[in-house]
């Protein structure tokens, strides 16, 4: 799953961006977390643009902004089944560029958050994103698509953000073009490195906003790309 995750201005985000032709720099934010305000990069009138969207899928069809299920992850393996993301799935596609993600895992009988980035780039992390108008305002909601976690990463989680690679991007965000629910897109393998660091328990508090509690804490672990 990906249930935080961080966005520090960096050149690996800038180079990102600048790829996508946006001219736009993110503003820095820590440990954001599901209902919050994240940045979507996604398909406008002449090109790609960010918008600002609540990171909790609202389907187009729903009575109301609710939080009954758990709509801020999409498990990759539901997106043809699922009434709430087959539409988007087809035409409504987009990505969130990000730092890092933050997972957690219990060790000597506590829950230990880690983040997980890459050294030099950025993670374009797949989403899809609908538009609901139920409301005084059209609400822009989303929601990132999850994958099963490559063999290196299982003991960290059993899902994994579907990260997309430079090749990939491009076709996830053309929503003129079809994506197969069995693409490689989502293949359960690394397809950069990652490298994992522990971090201070402060940031399971999702208030907590503070750049100096996400400080890394001891030695980082190292997993090497497995994908092409």
């Amino acid at each position: 799953m990906c249930g935080r995750f961080n966005v520090i201005d960096s050149p690996g985000l800038q180079n990102l961006l600048k790829d996508m032709g946006i001219g736009f720099a993110l503003p820095p934010a820590v440990n954001l977390a599901p209902t919050e305000r994240i940045s979507l990069v996604k398909q406008g009138g002449s090109g790609l643009v960010i918008d600002s969207a609540r990171w909790w899928l609202t389907p187009s069809w729903s009575r109301e902004v609710s939080q009954t299920y758990s709509m801020f992850n999409a498990r990759s393996e539901s997106l043809v089944s699922s009434k709430a993301f087959r539409g988007p799935f087809k035409r409504q596609r987009g990505l969130v560029p990000m730092s890092g993600f933050i997972e957690w895992r219990t060790e000597n009988g506590a829950k230990q958050p880690w983040l997980i980035s890459n050294d030099t780039q950025a993670l374009a992390v797949a989403a899809l994103w609908d538009i609901w108008e139920g409301g005084e305002e059209p609400l822009l909601s989303c929601t990132l698509i999850t994958t099963e976690a490559a063999p290196s990463f299982r003991p960290w989680h059993a899902r994994m953000p579907v990260v997309l690679t430079s090749d990939e991007w491009p076709q996830w965000l053309d929503n003129g073009r079809a994506v197969a629910a069995d693409s490689s897109i989502f293949r359960n393998e690394l397809k950069t490195d990652w490298r994992l660091n522990p971090l201070d328990r402060v940031v399971s508090n999702a208030r907590n906003k503070d750049a100096a509690a996400m400080a890394t804490l001891g030695d980082a672990v190292h997993l090497v790309a497995t994908g092409c």
